[in-house]
Protein backbone atom coordinates (compact mmCIF):
# COMPACT_ATOMS: atom_id res chain seq x y z
CA UNK A 1 0.00 0.00 0.00
CA UNK A 2 1.25 3.28 -1.16
CA UNK A 3 1.79 5.77 1.79
CA UNK A 4 -1.07 8.76 1.17
CA UNK A 5 0.44 12.43 2.03
CA UNK A 6 -1.95 15.17 1.53
CA UNK A 7 -0.71 18.66 0.37
CA UNK A 8 -1.43 22.41 -0.33
CA UNK A 9 -0.40 25.44 -1.17
CA UNK A 10 -0.99 28.98 -1.57
CA UNK A 11 0.03 30.79 -5.15
CA UNK A 12 3.49 31.51 -3.87
CA UNK A 13 3.76 27.81 -3.05
CA UNK A 14 2.46 26.62 -6.24
CA UNK A 15 5.47 25.81 -8.67
CA UNK A 16 7.71 24.25 -5.49
CA UNK A 17 4.07 21.98 -4.78
CA UNK A 18 4.49 20.99 -8.33
CA UNK A 19 8.24 19.75 -8.01
CA UNK A 20 7.65 18.38 -4.32
CA UNK A 21 4.16 16.36 -6.02
CA UNK A 22 6.82 15.22 -8.88
CA UNK A 23 9.81 13.78 -6.26
CA UNK A 24 7.18 11.96 -3.85
CA UNK A 25 5.37 10.29 -6.77
CA UNK A 26 8.06 8.87 -8.11
CA UNK A 27 9.08 7.79 -5.11
CA UNK A 28 5.96 5.89 -4.80
CA UNK A 29 4.10 7.77 -2.53
CA UNK A 30 -0.22 8.49 -3.17
CA UNK A 31 -0.71 12.34 -3.42
CA UNK A 32 -3.81 14.21 -2.64
CA UNK A 33 -3.59 18.16 -4.09
CA UNK A 34 -5.41 20.62 -2.03
CA UNK A 35 -4.85 23.11 -4.09
CA UNK A 36 -4.41 25.70 -5.29
CA UNK A 37 -3.47 25.19 -9.06
CA UNK A 38 -2.38 28.08 -10.40
CA UNK A 39 0.08 31.64 -9.64
CA UNK A 40 -3.47 33.40 -8.82
CA UNK A 41 -3.37 35.19 -5.85
CA UNK A 42 -5.62 33.31 -3.28
CA UNK A 43 -6.06 32.73 0.50
CA UNK A 44 -3.84 29.77 2.01
CA UNK A 45 -6.56 29.02 5.32
CA UNK A 46 -8.34 27.78 1.61
CA UNK A 47 -5.57 25.49 1.29
CA UNK A 48 -4.65 24.42 4.43
CA UNK A 49 -7.44 23.64 6.51
CA UNK A 50 -8.43 20.50 3.79
CA UNK A 51 -4.82 19.05 4.76
CA UNK A 52 -5.12 19.52 8.41
CA UNK A 53 -8.43 18.23 7.98
CA UNK A 54 -7.05 15.21 6.17
CA UNK A 55 -3.66 14.57 8.67
CA UNK A 56 -6.01 14.40 11.45
CA UNK A 57 -8.83 11.95 9.68
CA UNK A 58 -5.97 9.86 8.22
CA UNK A 59 -3.42 10.40 10.68
CA UNK A 60 -0.91 10.35 7.81
CA UNK A 61 1.76 13.00 7.09
CA UNK A 62 1.18 15.99 5.03
CA UNK A 63 2.37 19.16 3.52
CA UNK A 64 1.78 22.85 3.57
CA UNK A 65 3.32 25.76 1.51
CA UNK A 66 2.87 29.47 1.33
CA UNK A 67 5.41 32.40 0.92
CA UNK A 68 7.10 32.77 4.42
CA UNK A 69 5.37 29.43 5.65
CA UNK A 70 4.20 31.49 8.87
CA UNK A 71 0.68 31.75 7.26
CA UNK A 72 -0.09 28.77 6.51
CA UNK A 73 1.73 26.99 9.43
CA UNK A 74 -0.35 29.26 11.74
CA UNK A 75 -3.53 27.99 10.08
CA UNK A 76 -2.87 24.40 10.24
CA UNK A 77 -1.93 24.74 13.80
CA UNK A 78 -5.46 25.63 14.70
CA UNK A 79 -6.31 21.84 14.58
CA UNK A 80 -6.14 20.34 17.89
CA UNK A 81 -4.48 16.86 16.31
CA UNK A 82 -1.72 19.08 14.12
CA UNK A 83 1.72 19.52 15.06
CA UNK A 84 2.66 21.32 11.75
CA UNK A 85 6.63 22.54 11.57
CA UNK A 86 7.83 25.30 9.66
CA UNK A 87 11.32 24.17 8.15
CA UNK A 88 13.76 25.87 6.34
CA UNK A 89 16.86 23.72 6.76
CA UNK A 90 17.24 19.95 6.96
CA UNK A 91 18.43 19.73 10.21
CA UNK A 92 14.78 21.61 11.51
CA UNK A 93 13.16 19.16 9.07
CA UNK A 94 14.52 15.81 11.02
CA UNK A 95 14.27 17.01 14.12
CA UNK A 96 10.72 18.20 14.22
CA UNK A 97 10.17 14.78 13.17
CA UNK A 98 12.31 13.05 15.89
CA UNK A 99 11.78 15.28 18.83
CA UNK A 100 8.37 16.76 18.09
CA UNK A 101 6.53 13.85 16.11
CA UNK A 102 5.63 16.52 13.76
CA UNK A 103 3.04 15.88 11.42
CA UNK A 104 2.59 18.71 8.47
CA UNK A 105 5.61 20.18 7.19
CA UNK A 106 5.19 23.92 6.12
CA UNK A 107 7.81 25.48 4.19
CA UNK A 108 8.57 29.20 3.27
CA UNK A 109 8.61 28.71 -0.48
CA UNK A 110 10.00 32.05 -1.03
CA UNK A 111 13.13 31.52 0.96
CA UNK A 112 14.47 28.07 -0.38
CA UNK A 113 15.72 26.58 -3.54
CA UNK A 114 13.99 23.95 -5.06
CA UNK A 115 17.12 21.92 -3.94
CA UNK A 116 16.98 22.76 -0.38
CA UNK A 117 13.19 21.92 -0.57
CA UNK A 118 13.28 18.57 -1.57
CA UNK A 119 15.63 17.72 0.76
CA UNK A 120 14.03 18.96 3.48
CA UNK A 121 11.01 17.00 1.98
CA UNK A 122 13.08 13.75 1.75
CA UNK A 123 14.44 13.99 5.40
CA UNK A 124 11.00 14.80 6.87
CA UNK A 125 9.20 11.89 5.28
CA UNK A 126 12.40 9.27 6.19
CA UNK A 127 12.90 10.23 9.90
CA UNK A 128 10.42 8.39 12.60
CA UNK A 129 9.79 9.92 15.84
CA UNK A 130 12.05 8.97 18.93
CA UNK A 131 9.21 8.53 21.34
CA UNK A 132 10.91 8.14 24.79
CA UNK A 133 11.23 11.38 26.60
CA UNK A 134 9.87 13.32 23.49
CA UNK A 135 6.77 11.62 23.89
CA UNK A 136 6.17 13.44 27.46
CA UNK A 137 6.74 16.41 26.02
CA UNK A 138 4.61 16.24 22.92
CA UNK A 139 1.99 15.08 25.31
CA UNK A 140 2.07 18.51 27.00
CA UNK A 141 1.86 20.55 23.68
CA UNK A 142 -2.08 19.95 23.77
CA UNK A 143 -3.96 22.30 25.51
CA UNK A 144 -7.92 23.71 26.42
Amino acid sequence: MKKYIPIGSDHAGFELKKSIINLLTNKGYELEDFGCYSEESIDYPDYGHPVAEKVSEKKCLGIVICGSGNGINMTVNKHQAIRSALCWNVEIAKLARQHNNANILALPARFLSEEEALKIVDIFFSTDFEGGRHQRRVDKIACC
